[in-house]
């Protein structure tokens, strides 16, 4: 009986002394561990703030924080692969970000700036794309589980990215700004509506778009790509507006061209297979 009584008290504080280490280990957290999701949460805050100067209609404070929250979004992943602390938390924290700043934001941006004229259609189209955004979303960490994804997906993404797809939606904005002359056209109601239902689209559909994240370059085309960088630093410095509004354009323009590149390694692919 004494023994059983004795084995039972050590069982009792093993346990004990178990769970003090995982408490200890809970609150010992280090900073290089939280570094990625300090600038998750500052992608967040840009988000909202975003929202905040939309409703205000202070357009060109509202246009930066969607600007400072790419930044930022494209920044959390680097930090976590760099300090090895990548986590499960920060990547569900990571989709919350992006879904507030990049299907929230622009959406009530662009409702504000001109949708809200089409009376109750402006909200449906509003809606529509926020609720693409969030499948978006949900897809994309669907997908980075599945490992039978063929490897010529690699170098794409399936449908447009998030932080594309709210630089598409306030794609007029951005040109209206230094070309107001143009209002007539770029915030028009129906124009408005139009691109909102086809980056919604665009979103959820399967349609291969360019990813850089494993794309290789030639040493011999460095220095030619590093004379484009300045002079795009150097246009974003002079007409910061109008030359987001051209880029984003330029990569509307990828699309079809992408879609070629992607058929071809597809089928290449299918070759070897057999």
């Amino acid at each position: 009986m004494n023994k059983r009584n004795t084995a039972a008290v050590r069982a009792r504080d093993a346990a004990r002394t178990a769970q003090r280490k995982a408490i200890g280990k809970f609150k010992e957290v280090p900073f290089r561990k939280m570094a990625p999701n300090i600038v998750t949460l500052m992608a967040l805050c840009s988000g909202i703030t975003a929202i905040r100067y939309a409703i205000a209609a202070k357009w060109v404070y509202a246009v930066l924080c969607l600007f400072f929250a790419g930044i930022f979004d494209g920044l959390d992943g680097r930090v976590a692969r760099k300090l090895k602390a990548s986590s499960k938390f920060g990547a569900e924290l990571d989709s919350l970000s992006d879904f507030v700043s990049f299907g929230v934001a622009p959406a009530i941006l662009m409702y504000q700036w001109s949708l809200h004229t089409v009376s109750h259609w402006g909200w449906i189209f509003t809606l529509m794309f926020s609720a693409a955004m969030a499948l978006r979303l949900a897809r994309f960490n669907t997908m980075l589980e599945d490992k039978t994804v063929p490897e010529y997906w690699s170098h794409y993404f399936v449908g447009v990215p998030a932080p594309m797809a709210a630089a598409m939606a306030v794609m007029p904005i951005l040109i209206w700004f230094d070309n107001p002359e143009l209002e007539f056209l770029l915030r028009n109601k129906y124009v408005c509506c139009g691109l909102m239902m086809v980056v919604a689209f665009l979103m959820v559909s399967r349609i291969p778009t360019l990813s850089l994240k494993k794309t290789k370059i030639s040493a011999d085309l460095f220095i030619p790509i590093m004379i484009l960088f300045v002079l795009f630093v150097s246009c974003l410095i002079t007409q910061p507006w109008l030359t987001l509004g051209i880029v984003t354009l330029l990569y509307v323009l990828t699309i079809p061209l992408t879609i070629i590149r992607f058929m071809h390694e597809r089928r290449k692919a299918n070759e070897n297979k057999e």
